[in-house]
C-alpha cells in the first residue's frame, strides 16, 4: 500500500517539527514548509494526500494558500485542515466557506491530530472508490450516455463549498475557471447597466448548472454570480471539463440543451418586459420561481423585493404595490420577506 503524504505549512518551527514527528511515527510521509508561498510550491509539485496549514503566516497567509490551491485542478480536491490559535476561532467561518475541510485549535494533542487526519483521508478514499476523478480513466468508459453519468459522478466527487447569503461566487469579467452545480440553496446571476442598475439574468436551484456559456465560449464570465441564500455548490474545473467534452459528445449535447432552454426562458422574459403589464410580469415572475420549488400544497418563495424587481424589470415600489394587490385578492400571503403562494392557478391564468 502506497505511503500517504501530508504537507505541513506552519511558520512556528516547534509546532511544525513536533507535528511532523508525530505523523512520521504514524507512518506518514511528511513535507514541511515554513511559509505559505513555499507551501503552495510544494503542494503543486508533490501533490500531497492532505494539507495542514496555519492561518497567520509570512509571505502568504492560510486563506491565500487555500485560494491558490482551489484554483489548481490537481490540488482543489485535496483535504485541507486549518491550524488555528484560539483567538482566531471566529475567523474559521471564512476558511470553511472557502472550502477548508476542518480545523484544529492549537495546542492540539496527538490523538486529536491523528483522528482529524484519518477521518479526512478515509472520506477521500471512499469518494475515490465510488467517483473516480482521474481523467485518464475516462477512456475506458462506454460511450453513449456514459459521459453524462461521468459528469454527474465527477461533480459528486468534487469538494463541496458553502457560500453564505449575498456572497459572490464570481464577478463579471473574471476568467472562466469551470462550471458550477448547485447542491443546496439558490444562486442568481446578474448584469449591471452603465448607470449601476442590476438586471437579473437567472436563478439556479438544486441540481442546476451555471457558468456554462463562458466555458463553452472560452471567454470571461459575462455576468456576476451571487448566493441568494446560504448555498452549497460544487465546481468542476475548466481543464477537466474540456477533456470530458472532447471524449463524450453527449455531455456537450446536455449543455446545449440547458443553454437552449435558458435562451427560450430569456426570450419569454424579454417579451414580458416589452409587451405585458406590470401585473402580468409579476405573475409570470412568481410562476417561474414556483417551478424551482417543491410542488407542495403551499409554495413558499424566499426572495427579496430588490431581486423580484430585477427579475421582473420594474421598480421596487411597483413590486410592493402589486404584491399588496395580490395579497388583497388572496393570491399570495406575505410573511416577512417570504411570499406564500395561495393560488398558483390564478397566477398562471393571469400571466397568459
Amino acid at each position: 500500500m502506497k505511503q500517504q503524504t501530508i504537507l505541513i505549512i506552519e511558520d512556528n518551527d516547534d509546532i511544525r517539527e513536533s507535528t511532523a514527528e508525530i505523523l512520521e511515527l504514524a507512518n506518514y510521509e511528511v513535507f514541511q514548509a515554513d511559509n505559505g508561498k513555499t507551501g503552495v510550491e510544494i503542494a503543486n509539485t508533490q501533490l500531497p494526500d492532505l494539507i495542514l496549514c496555519d492561518i497567520m503566516m509570512p509571505e502568504l497567509d492560510g486563506y491565500g494558500v487555500l485560494y491558490l490551491l482551489n484554483k489548481n485542478p490537481q490540488t482543489a480536491a485535496t483535504p485541507f485542515i486549518f491550524l488555528t490559535a484560539k483567538a482566531e476561532r471566529m475567523d474559521m467561518r471564512k476558511g470553511m466557506e472557502m472550502g477548508a475541510d476542518d480545523y484544529l485549535v492549537k495546542p492540539f494533542d496527538d490523538v486529536e491530530l491523528l483522528n482529524a487526519i484519518e477521518s479526512r483521508l478515509n472520506k477521500k478514499e471512499k469518494q475515490e472508490i465510488f467517483y473516480s476523478k482521474s481523467i485518464d480513466k475516462l477512456n475506458s468508459l462506454v460511450a453513449g450516455t456514459q459521459g453524462v453519468k461521468e459528469l454527474d459522478r465527477m461533480m459528486a466527487a468534487r469538494k463541496e463549498r458553502t457560500i453564505k447569503k449575498k456572497q459572490i461566487i464570481y464577478y463579471e469579467s473574471d476568467p472562466v475557471s469551470g462550471i458550477y452545480l448547485v447542491l443546496r440553496g439558490k444562486v442568481k446571476t446578474v448584469k449591471l447597466s452603465e448607470d449601476g442598475r442590476e438586471l437579473l439574468t437567472g436563478i439556479y436551484g438544486p441540481d442546476e448548472y451555471f457558468g456554462i456559456p463562458a466555458l463553452l465560449l472560452n471567454e470571461p464570465y459575462s455576468e456576476t454570480a451571487e448566493a441568494l441564500e446560504d448555498t452549497v455548490i460544487s465546481q468542476l474545473p475548466k481543464e477537466m471539463l474540456e477533456e470530458l467534452l472532447n471524449l463524450y459528445p453527449d455531455v456537450a449535447r446536455q449543455f446545449i440543451h440547458i443553454l437552449s432552454n435558458n435562451i427560450l426562458d430569456k426570450e419569454e422574459q424579454l417579451l414580458q418586459l416589452a409587451y405585458h403589464s406590470v401585473r402580468k410580469r409579476m405573475a409570470d415572475t412568481l410562476v417561474r420561481l414556483c417551478k424551482q420549488e417543491k410542488q407542495d400544497a403551499q409554495i413558499t418563495l424566499r426572495i427579496s423585493r430588490d431581486n423580484l424587481a430585477s427579475m421582473a424589470g420594474m421598480a421596487t415600489e411597483t413590486v410592493s404595490r402589486i404584491l399588496s394587490d395580490f395579497k388583497d385578492e388572496d393570491i399570495i400571503e406575505r410573511k416577512g420577506s417570504q411570499i406564500v403562494i395561495l393560488n398558483l392557478s390564478k397566477l398562471q391564468l393571469m400571466k397568459n
